[in-house]
C-alpha cells in the first residue's frame, strides 16, 4: 500500500466571503467536516474531499459570520456551540438556540410546538444505571412524537482547554479520555492531526498497528451495541448472548494491551505495538471464532418474527434527512449514506477496503442492526488480514514546521470523528474533537419524529450514541 497524498489548502477570507466560498467548495463536491473557533478568535471550517482537506478561515465582522447552514445543514450544532462559547453571532441561523449554555427558561432552548392535545414529556437528565447526563424534552400528542429536543453538555471537562500547551502525547491522552469506547479513535485521530500538520509519513508497521486497534475498538462496540438493541427490544437471549460475545472481544483488547478499552496503546510519531508470530496466530484465531459465532447468532436473532416486528418501521431517518443532517456511522449507512472513512484511504492499512451497504436501506432500528451485523463480519477480516503476519514496532517520519492546523479523519464505530490540533512548535495551542455521536446527535432526533414515544429507548439503543464526548 502506498501512502496518499496529504492535499491540505488554507483559506483565509474575508467575513463578507466566508458563505460564498465554503458554498464553492461544497458544491465542487466537498464534505462539511466540523467548525470551530481557533486560538487567534477566528472562525475556521474545514472541508474533505478523499483524504484532502481545505481549510477556511475568517474573524467574525463585527463579532458575526454568515451561517452556512443554509449549505451545510450538519454545521448546525457547531454555529450554536461556537455562538455559546465565543459570543459568534451567525446570521440567517435563526433562531441560535443554546447548546452548551443551559437557561433556566425552558421556553429560551426548547422549539415551541402547539396545537390541541399537545403536550411535553421530559426525561433525564438523571437516568437509570450509569449513563451520563442527558434531558430529552419530547412534544407529543398522545403517544406520537411530533418533536424532540435534545439537552446535553451538562458536565464541562475542559478536555479541549486542558490540551491548549500540552505535548502532543498529553493531548492525544486528554482527546482519548473524552470517551472510554472511542479511545483509540480519538487519540488516533489527535496523534494523525498533529502528524499531518508536519506531513507526517507512517511506516507500514505504525498503520497496521493503528487499523488493528481501531477494529477491535469497532469490534467491541458493534457486539455491544447488537446486544443493547436486544435489550432494548426484551430479547434478554440475544441481549446476553451478544454481551457474552462482547466479553471476549475485550479480553482479547485485555490479552493484547492490557487494557480492556485498549487505553494508551496510541503514541505520536511511533508504535510500539509487537506482536510475534505465534501470538497474532492465536489472537487471529480468536477473533475468528468471535466473529464465526456473531454471524450465527445474527442468523438466528433476525429471523425471529417477533424481532422483525418489532423493529421494522421503528425510528426512520429518510435518506434525504440523514443526508442534510450529516449523518455517518452505521447511522448512516442504514440511511443509504454510504460515506465510510476507511475509503478514503488515509493514513492506515485498508487495501482494496469496500464498506458494509444494504441492498434496501430502510433508516429503520432494523437497518442500523443490520448494518452493524455486517460490520462485524467485515471488522473481523481486516483483524484477520493484519494480524496474518507479526506486528511490529514503527515510526513516523515527519518533515519541517507546521504550516496552518492539522486535520485527521477516522470512522468511529459511530461514524465520522475529526480532529483539528493547532501545533505550536512542541506542543499543541488548540485541539478540537468532533466525534461521530456528536454527529449523529441530531440525526438521532430525526429519526424519533413520527414514532410513538415507547419506541424511544429502542430508536436511542439503536443509534448508540456517546453522551460524555460532547463534554470535552
Amino acid at each position: 500500500m502506498t501512502v496518499p497524498d496529504q492535499q491540505r489548502e488554507l483559506l483565509d477570507v474575508s467575513a463578507d466571503r466566508w458563505h460564498e466560498r465554503i458554498a464553492d467548495l461544497l458544491a465542487g463536491g466537498m464534505r462539511f467536516l466540523t467548525l470551530w473557533s481557533d486560538p487567534a478568535e477566528r472562525v475556521a471550517c474545514a472541508l474533505g474531499s478523499g483524504y484532502g482537506t481545505t481549510v477556511v478561515r475568517s474573524t467574525p465582522a463585527p463579532g458575526e459570520l454568515q451561517s452556512i447552514v443554509d449549505v451545510a445543514g450538519a454545521a448546525a450544532w457547531d454555529e450554536r456551540e461556537i455562538h455559546d462559547r465565543t459570543g459568534v453571532q451567525f446570521a440567517g441561523h435563526v433562531p441560535l438556540r443554546p447548546l452548551v449554555a443551559h437557561p433556566a427558561a425552558t421556553a429560551d432552548w426548547v422549539t415551541p410546538v402547539s396545537g390541541d392535545d399537545v403536550h411535553q414529556v421530559a426525561v433525564g437528565p438523571i437516568h437509570a444505571g450509569v449513563v451520563e447526563s442527558g434531558h430529552f424534552r419530547f412534544h407529543v400528542v398522545g403517544e406520537r412524537i411530533l418533536h424532540l429536543d435534545l439537552r446535553l453538555f451538562y458536565k464541562h471537562r475542559g478536555l479541549e482547554a486542558a490540551a491548549a500547551g500540552a505535548t502532543p502525547d498529553l493531548a492525544a491522552r486528554l482527546a482519548q479520555r473524552a470517551c472510554a469506547a472511542c479511545a483509540v479513535t480519538n487519540s488516533v485521530a489527535v496523534a494523525q492531526a498533529y502528524e499531518s500538520a508536519h506531513a507526517g509519513v507512517p511506516d507500514a508497521a505504525v498503520r497496521r498497528a493503528r487499523t488493528l486497534l481501531l477494529e477491535l475498538e469497532r469490534l467491541y462496540n458493534h457486539l455491544n451495541d447488537i446486544g443493547a438493541i436486544c435489550s432494548g427490544i426484551g430479547l434478554a437471549t440475544g441481549s446476553m448472548a451478544f454481551a457474552e460475545l462482547k466479553e471476549r472481544a475485550q479480553r482479547v483488547n485485555a490479552e493484547l494491551t492490557g487494557h480492556r478499552f485498549l487505553f494508551d496503546t496510541i503514541a505520536v510519531g511511533s508504535s510500539d505495538l509487537d506482536i510475534d508470530a505465534s501470538t497474532a496466530a492465536h489472537l487471529r484465531a480468536r477473533v475468528a471464532a468471535i466473529g464465526a459465532e456473531a454471524a450465527l447468532l445474527w442468523a438466528d436473532v433476525g429471523a425471529n418474527r417477533s424481532v422483525r416486528a418489532r423493529i421494522r418501521g421503528a425510528g426512520i431517518l429518510v435518506r434525504d434527512e440523514a443526508l442534510r443532517l450529516g449523518a455517518c456511522g452505521p447511522a448512516g449507512r442504514a440511511s443509504g449514506v454510504n460515506d465510510d472513512a476507511r475509503a478514503d484511504g488515509g493514513l492506515l492499512w485498508y487495501p482494496g477496503f469496500v464498506g458494509a451497504t444494504l441492498n434496501d436501506p430502510s433508516g429503520d432500528v432494523a437497518a442500523r442492526i443490520e448494518i452493524r451485523a455486517r460490520e462485524i463480519t467485515a471488522c473481523c477480516a481486516i483483524i484477520e488480514d493484519v494480524l496474518s503476519d507479526p506486528v511490529r514496532p514503527g515510526r513516523v517520519t515527519l518533515s519541517g514546521p507546521a504550516a496552518g492546523p492539522g486535520i485527521a479523519q477516522l470512522e468511529s464505530p459511530r461514524g465520522r470523528t475529526v480532529a483539528v490540533v493547532e501545533p505550536d512548535r512542541a506542543v499543541i495551542a488548540g485541539l478540537h474533537l468532533r466525534t461521530g455521536s456528536y454527529a449523529n446527535w441530531p440525526a438521532l432526533a430525526a429519526a424519533c419524529t413520527g414514532a410513538i414515544l415507547p419506541d424511544f429507548p429502542l430508536i436511542n439503543k439503536s443509534f448508540e450514541l456517546c453522551y460524555a464526548c460532547v463534554d470535552r
